[in-house]
């Protein structure tokens, strides 16, 4: 049975018009309480199409984006491409960051839908963002995902094809000669992670090697993880020859913990990631890197948005998948010693 206000009322413990004054954007209701009526929401999966068309009704030229890590460079170009794309449509962008937090994300996706964004551009944290975006996909509220899918969520998505990438790199990898390549990724939630180990498994499976589960180590997608990663790396009996990391930020780790530990890249161990950015390019040596077209991702997930907000999509979603680019340098070369 589809939940009402006075269920959701109910269940805070608060009046209908206070639910009402929440869900409305209006001013009037302590954080306390607007708490608990989100949470009430979030559990009733409280998603009317009479509100959902009213949010969509209402024109702000405001769209709502939001990004799990600011710090990542890999966002920049992300953020520039969507931003200039909706300025061209006279739509000005709210930028937030979730710093890979399921409960911050939730708290800004509410934050935005109730400052009457008209669509909503998202890096989602994971399969988990299911939970804070299903209801407002089911009341048609114009979403689209953006490099990251969430499983079992039905709307409109840009991503990359990460299983060809991730295969092309490790047979890159493969074809240098390595054999033990260690691959350092985030959660299994993280659809990215899953499709970059699919492609690294397909690599190693088609070309004869036996697939490793001890070689996959499991981080969080950031410098720090990269660094704690390597460091499992190398306490390993077995060192691998080289190290796949599943981005640009887990790269840097892991060279961190290499330096730290007087390997050298790649006269010891090689590395390569996928994520081509600036701050790359001054370390030495330069790194073997898969190259995703961020910039122009970016921009085609806003005109999928923009097309949802103008009313000129289908029923049907869409996902547009894009081609990225192997680059290869010198650390991706056999160890010359070791």
């Amino acid at each position: 049975m589809t939940a009402t206000v006075r269920d959701v009322a109910r269940l805070a413990g608060v009046s209908a018009m206070t639910v009402s004054r929440v869900i409305n954007g209006q001013p009037g209701v302590s954080a306390e309480t607007r708490q608990r009526i989100e949470a009430a929401i979030a559990e009733l999966d409280y998603a009317p199409s009479k509100v959902a068309s009213s949010l969509i009704s209402q024109k702000t030229g405001l769209i709502g984006m939001i990004v799990p890590d600011v710090s990542n460079p890999f966002f920049g170009p992300i953020v520039r491409g969507a931003e200039t794309t909706a300025r061209r449509a006279g739509f000005k962008l709210l930028l937030c960051n979730s710093e890979s937090d399921l409960r911050l994300e939730r708290e800004y996706v509410t934050d935005l839908i109730s400052h009457r964004v008209e669509g909503l551009l998202i890096a989602p944290v994971g399969d988990s963002s299911r939970q804070n975006l299903g209801r407002y996909v089911a009341g048609n509220f114009p979403i689209v995902l953006l490099d990251r899918l969430i499983a079992g969520l039905d709307c409109d998505s840009v991503t990359l094809d990460n299983i060809d990438g991730a295969r092309q790199l490790v047979a890159h990898l493969i074809a240098v000669g390595h054999r033990r390549i260690a691959f350092v990724t985030d959660a299994d939630e993280v659809s990215t992670g899953r499709q970059r180990l699919a492609g690294y498994r397909k690599a190693i499976e088609d070309a004869g090697l036996p697939f490793d589960e001890d070689l996959v180590f499991h981080t969080t997608t950031d410098q720090m993880g990269g660094y704690r990663a390597a460091q499992q790396v190398l306490a390993a009996a077995e060192r691998p020859s080289a190290i796949f990391a599943v981005n640009n930020m887990t790269a840097v780790g892991v060279m961190q913990a290499l330096r730290q530990a007087n390997i050298t890249v790649p006269d010891d161990m090689a590395l390569a990631c996928f994520d081509d950015v600036q701050h790359l390019a001054v370390i030495s040596p330069f790194l073997t890197v898969f190259d995703q077209p961020a910039e122009d991702m970016s921009k085609a997930a806003m005109q999928l948005l923009l097309e949802r907000i103008g009313g000129t999509a289908g029923k049907q979603a869409r996902t547009v998948t894009f081609p990225g680019k192997l680059i290869v340098r010198v650390s991706s070369a056999l160890p010359k010693r070791g």
